[in-house]
């Protein structure tokens, strides 16, 4: 069985033809997405985080709100760019919006993508260490949060406190039990999928990587899945990791899908540069009957080794379209590959 959910990146945009024209749009829907795709069957409702965009940014009040409405499906994000945060106050946040959720958060962090502005971090007030750049700061900013996770006591306690203090030094409240085992890493290359299944986060692999062998996306996103799975046997962790594949696919079921997406059925893989030397593979899109659309996703050998798919939706389009989208994939495409 594989796990499906939706990714959102929470576009929204003035026009007259957006369904998501403004900040408030996009949250509102999120939520409500959230618990049609709960009723409708779906495991999983994830958002993109991204700042100085017209997109969603800031996730922990979104996640709070979705778990506060919802029962069941899991919730996260995809990702959470680490070069941005403070892991301290993260911890809070994490941990009371886990609460909410009752335990249901999967988070998923990452040293981010391209972005809107020139070293956007530097504006929340962190920079490199010595010797040290963006993404080297975006990882030790995880591995900080990854420890604090464990609920460790680390600070020293005022000899005449407000309140009364437990024995010992003092952890960041709340925490929340388990949590730690569900982040996940958003990696671009192998080298980080490796590093990621060391320090024993779970693996978020989505539509773009470095184009490290030149083969079709999807076979060197499988190799990327298999060397992560690899370097977790070899780090001797004692559960099994969970990996997740994000795609664009939409079932095209009626006119209203032949009008929006009938035009991508010959998607390809696309090469581009993320900068001046990193050469990326964006995968491709799917669109096209059910019968078509099921052949086509047989052959793709990512989402074959991975247990979790996570679609990504046009939000601009409205709930009722969107949760349509997950509605015909699970039941036109899902049972037909044995995912359900």
């Amino acid at each position: 069985m594989k796990k499906i959910g939706f990714l959102s990146f929470g576009h929204w945009n003035p026009s007259p033809q957006s369904g998501a024209r403004s900040a408030a749009d996009v949250l509102l829907q999120s939520i409500d997405l959230a618990v049609a795709a709960e009723e409708l069957g779906a495991d999983g409702a994830y958002f993109r985080v991204h700042h100085f965009a017209r997109q969603l940014a800031s996730p922990f009040p979104l996640l709070a709100a979705v778990g506060a409405r919802t029962s069941r499906i899991e919730i996260g994000t995809a990702v959470i760019d680490m070069r941005y945060e403070n892991p301290l106050y993260m911890i809070e946040d994490a941990g009371s919006a886990d609460l909410i959720a009752g335990g249901r958060l999967q988070l998923g962090i990452s040293r981010g993508s391209p972005e809107q502005v020139i070293d956007g971090w530097r504006h929340f007030g962190y920079q490199p260490g010595e010797g040290e750049d963006d993404a080297g700061m975006g990882r030790r900013h995880a591995e900080i949060f990854l420890d604090l996770l464990r609920g460790q006591g680390f600070a020293r306690p005022n000899p005449r406190p407000m309140f009364p203090n437990p024995p010992g030094l003092l952890r960041l409240e709340p925490i929340s039990e388990g949590l730690r085992e569900r982040i996940w890493w958003g990696a671009g290359s192998n080298a980080t999928a490796i590093w990621a299944a060391k320090l024993g986060m779970n693996l978020q692999s989505s539509t773009l990587k470095s184009d490290e062998t030149g083969e079709p996306f999807h076979i060197q996103q499988a190799a990327q899945i298999r060397s992560f799975r690899a370097a977790w046997k070899e780090a001797g962790h004692t559960r099994e990791p969970r990996v997740s594949v994000s795609r664009s696919i939409f079932a095209l079921v009626d006119d209203r899908d032949r009008s929006y997406f009938g035009h991508e059925q010959d998607g390809k893989d696309q090469i581009g540069f993320i900068d001046e030397n990193s050469r990326a593979i964006f995968g491709r899109s799917y669109a096209a009957e059910p019968d078509v659309l099921i052949e086509q996703l047989k052959q793709d050998e990512a989402i074959a080794e991975a247990d979790t798919l996570l679609l990504t939706v046009p939000n601009q389009l409205g709930v009722a379209y969107n949760a349509h989208v997950i509605e015909a994939i699970l039941t036109h495409i899902a049972p037909a590959l044995g995912w359900r």
